[in-house]
């Protein structure tokens, strides 16, 4: 009997013990080299805490063979829905497709996949952003103005979205672009690569970084030259770069809330899990932070 009352004990254990299992998020990162990316990995683990779930972090360190290689891995380590930040919006598919084929729910994030099937975009509106940022030139030099474009990684959506929207504001406003060149979301390529431009384009009145990295390599760049009369904006809102305006150092960025694209990522994920239907896109916020 007492053999008995002890197995019925273990057995009561075990299934609440199961009962009580948390189930498991995949978040695959395209880089965590970068506050911007940090800060959505944050928002995401705050939002799983609280939801009662394992999220599992993995950086892909802008790699596209790491990034296949991490949901791989993920696949197969009983994680029900993978939120994704591909590092190539074409690349990723292929990683995409694996998720698929093991039925397990994807949601991108920031950047979009242009393979595979995904059940959610969650990002912010990043052309609406691009054209933000030539509009505050224009009306802050008038028309005409001679600007130098540092764009992100080749093949990354919000690269693509970003200078779309930027274009369009610098056909509007009769921009004079005289360089446009990438500089891969980097602070330390967006120093290099501005100082090379500003070589060859001493008259730059404007920047415009894709992010907030580039932005602020870009102003170490000028601050080296002594050019205090160029105006630098950026894109993203990190912590650096809204400091940065705030000194009156940058002249603007267009704020993302990374932190938001996160918990959002892992609000929807619980609705997916749960059997609800999502939106196919999902937007976040943008603002544009100035001095004032």
């Amino acid at each position: 009997m007492k053999k008995l009352t002890a197995i019925s004990l273990l057995m009561s254990t075990m299934i609440c013990g199961n009962a009580l299992a948390k189930e498991t998020l995949g978040l695959v990162v395209s880089t965590l080299n970068n506050p911007f990316f940090v800060s959505l990995k944050q928002g995401a683990q705050r939002e799983a805490d609280k939801l009662g779930y394992d999220l599992m972090v993995v950086d892909s360190q802008n790699n596209p063979a790491r990034e296949l290689a991490n949901i791989q891995d993920l696949t197969v380590r009983g994680t029900k829905l993978l939120l994704i930040n591909p590092t190539d919006s074409d690349a990723v598919g292929n990683g995409i497709k694996i998720a698929n084929q093991a039925k397990i729910p994807v949601i991108t994030l920031d950047r979009v996949a242009t393979k595979g099937e995904v059940v959610s975009h969650i990002a912010s509106d990043n052309v609406k952003g691009g054209k933000m940022a030539g509009d505050f030139i224009a009306h802050k030099l008038g028309e005409g103005a001679k600007v130098i474009q540092l764009q992100g990684i080749a093949g990354t959506s919000a690269s693509r979205e970003r200078g779309k929207g930027f274009a369009e504001a610098a056909q509007a406003h009769h921009f004079t672009l005289l360089a446009r060149q990438p500089a891969d979301f980097d602070r330390t390529k967006g120093l290099n690569v501005m100082q090379n431009l500003l070589q060859a384009h001493s008259n730059v009145q404007a920047v415009f970084a894709e992010n907030d990295e580039m932005a602020l390599g870009a102003l170490r760049a000028l601050q080296t030259a002594g050019r205090k009369d160029v105006l630098v904006v950026g894109f993203d809102g990190t912590t650096d770069g809204i400091a940065a305006v705030k000194r009156g150092k940058m002249a603007a960025t267009v704020a993302q809330l990374p932190e938001q694209i996160g918990v959002t990522g892992v609000e929807n994920a619980d609705k997916i899990l749960k059997g609800q239907t999502i939106p196919k896109i999902i937007p976040v916020d943008l603002t544009l932070v100035t001095p004032q």
